[in-house]
């Protein structure tokens, strides 16, 4: 009998804490096949953030180190520097990433830090209940803006990519969405471009996912995704922002 489809070796034997319909337990299994169809499984060192995806060293195969809130590309860049043969993704979310890490991961961007990092975009605090995130939308409302995000209070939404392409460091530079199968092949697809950037040498390479998140947007799944196509992609539009062919010295 021939094998057409089975559970990646990076991946745990495990159930996951995920809500029904979240985006991370398809991203986990997208970086997991990519370890796998590299044969990278035995060399990759993973960091985990502090969100919804907190337990992600429980569902990887992988050796996984945790960070504190928002300083995960900092432990990869510690853990890259010392160990320089492994290959090494720091995973996190929007307010990890984007509010309390957001020293972190621009210099380690403008560093070039040869780490490739799994971004994930559900324009929502998560795992604390649903507040206002650095990328909730213009009129997007949340526990802490019920009546919607209002510019002249909040702010605009940070375009990680936008802001990320612009510096000299970075080799690769993402977004694809979550919204059917057709982009969630395409995300796969750029996902293993990142790590394959980390693998040939060249440099810092990072991947925003534009995720459904249907419990705090009080969505059903269907509706979500259709959420993420319909008015996430207008403010985050998916592309390559940046690939550069150099290879580090």
């Amino acid at each position: 009998m021939k094998v057409v489809f089975e559970r990646p070796k990076s991946l745990q034997l495990t159930k996951t804490h995920y809500c029904p319909g979240c985006g991370h337990g398809i991203v986990h299994r997208m970086v997991a096949e990519v370890i796998d169809e590299f044969d990278i499984q035995e060399k990759t060192i993973g960091i985990a953030p502090v969100g919804c995806s907190v337990l992600a060293y429980n569902y990887f195969d992988i050796d996984m180190q945790q960070a504190a809130h928002g300083r995960a590309p900092a432990v990869a860049t510690g853990i890259k520097r010392v160990l320089p043969d492994r290959i090494v993704f720091a995973y996190q979310g929007d307010g990890d990433l984007a509010s309390i890490g957001t020293a972190e991961i621009v210099h380690a961007a403008g560093r070039g830090e040869n780490i490739t990092v799994i971004f994930i975009n559900n324009a929502i605090y998560g795992m604390t209940g649903g507040q206002m995130a650095p990328t909730t939308l213009v009129g997007q409302k949340t526990e802490t803006s019920p009546y919607g995000r209002d510019p002249r209070m909040a702010g605009y939404p940070i375009k990680v990519c936008e802001m990320l392409s612009v510096l000299d460091g970075p080799a690769f530079i993402a977004r694809v969405a979550l919204t059917d199968v057709k982009n969630i092949l395409k995300a796969k697809t750029l996902i293993k471009k990142a790590f394959q950037m980390q693998i040939e040498n060249r440099g810092f390479s990072l991947v925003e996912v534009l995720s459904p998140c249907p419990t705090n947007w009080g969505m059903t799944p269907n509706d979500a995704m259709k959420w993420v196509n319909d008015e996430m992609t207008k403010v985050f539009p998916p592309g390559v922002y940046k690939e550069s062919r150099e290879v580090l010295e």
